[in-house]
């Protein structure tokens, strides 16, 4: 293996100005023709520097860790993209790691905090987690973010979920939808109830009657969209049109509709939160209220970046792109 000292031999130079013109210290008083004479020995060596060993020196390893409950969900590719993306802007590297329920994820977390395996966390907890479970991340000795939900002591990172809601319910509304339901999130998630907020604000606003037996709250996933759905189908005054706080629990939504013969956007139009790849080749193709996801994740990895180099801890809201309807054929 082609060492340090080879090269610094064959440019004519002592290790350390060998090392100091490979890292580009700015600070380093080189002149540009020992700079390249060096890069030139490197280049001719296939010299490859030691990252493990100067980590170790500098007490960095320039990798972070997003951990996400579940890396095959499609909303989940968006954030971490910007935050991959985010992370290469600034020379940091992402394992990504997944945390199936929160206690699986707190241990995965506080495991590489604790052998030195990254500068820092960004956590997108399971839906519905108990902010006390979070505590002992923010007491941690390396910096953590925490996605979609607030706790004390460290960063947080939030979509402006209620104004996603407003904007699917003004969408059906401006359609001549009179009698609109809410497919909630479990009223544990904070995400949920923010998203409720605004639901509630819209219908308000609009002067569109709320009611109350038109909103549920079993969860995100297909198949609480696809429970939600049918208890609000099978009422006596069924609904024209449902927000359905998640596009994965409208996906659910749409197959129960169908498996009941109820038409859609005939007789219920739908409109869900996010949008994903999978929303545009349903059957019926499901309109989605599209929110800054990837923009979610460049923000985490920011906050999580000033974090390690030491600012204090704080809570970004992140309404830019603001939500933008993204029509499709099960709202007509």
């Amino acid at each position: 293996m082609v060492s340090l000292s080879d090269v610094a031999g064959r440019a004519g130079v002592s290790v350390s100005v060998a090392s100091r013109a490979l890292s580009g210290d700015p600070a380093a008083r080189l002149s540009e023709t020992t700079r390249r004479r060096v890069r030139k020995a490197a280049d001719e060596l296939a010299y490859r520097p030691n990252h493990a060993g100067r980590s170790l020196r500098r007490a960095r390893t320039d990798v972070i860790a997003l951990i996400v409950p579940d890396v095959t969900n499609a909303l989940f590719a968006e954030l971490t993209r910007g935050a991959d993306a985010e992370a290469a802007s600034r020379g940091l590297a992402v394992l990504l790691g997944r945390g199936d329920d929160t206690a699986t994820g707190l241990v995965l977390a506080e495991r590489l905090l604790a052998e030195g395996r990254v500068d820092g966390v960004i956590l997108q907890p399971r839906d519905g987690t108990d902010p006390q479970d979070l505590l002992s991340l923010a007491g941690a000795a390396a910096p953590v973010v925490i996605v979609h939900d607030e706790v004390a002591g460290a960063s947080a990172v939030l979509l402006d979920d209620a104004a996603a809601a407003i904007a699917a319910v003004d969408y059906l509304v401006e359609r001549g939808r009179q009698r609109i339901a809410l497919i909630g999130g479990i009223e544990a998630s904070s995400s949920a109830r923010r998203r409720e907020a605004g639901f509630r604000f819209a219908l308000a606003a609009s002067g569109v009657p709320l009611q109350e037996q038109w909103i549920t709250r079993l969860g995100y996933g297909p198949e609480n969209g696809r429970e939600a759905m049918g208890q609000l189908l099978s009422s006596d005054e069924p609904p024209d049109a449902v927000v359905v706080a998640n596009v994965n629990a409208g996906l659910g939504a749409l197959a129960e509709a169908a498996r009941l013969g109820v038409a859609v956007p005939q007789s219920v139009a739908v409109v869900a939160i996010h949008d994903s790849w999978p929303a545009a080749y349903a059957v019926p193709a499901l309109t989605c209220v599209r929110t800054p996801l990837y923009e979610l994740g460049r923000a985490a990895v920011a906050a999580l970046s000033d974090r390690i180099a030491g600012g204090d801890p704080q809570v970004l809201r992140v309404s830019s792109p603001a939500p933008v309807v993204v029509a499709r054929a099960s709202t007509g």
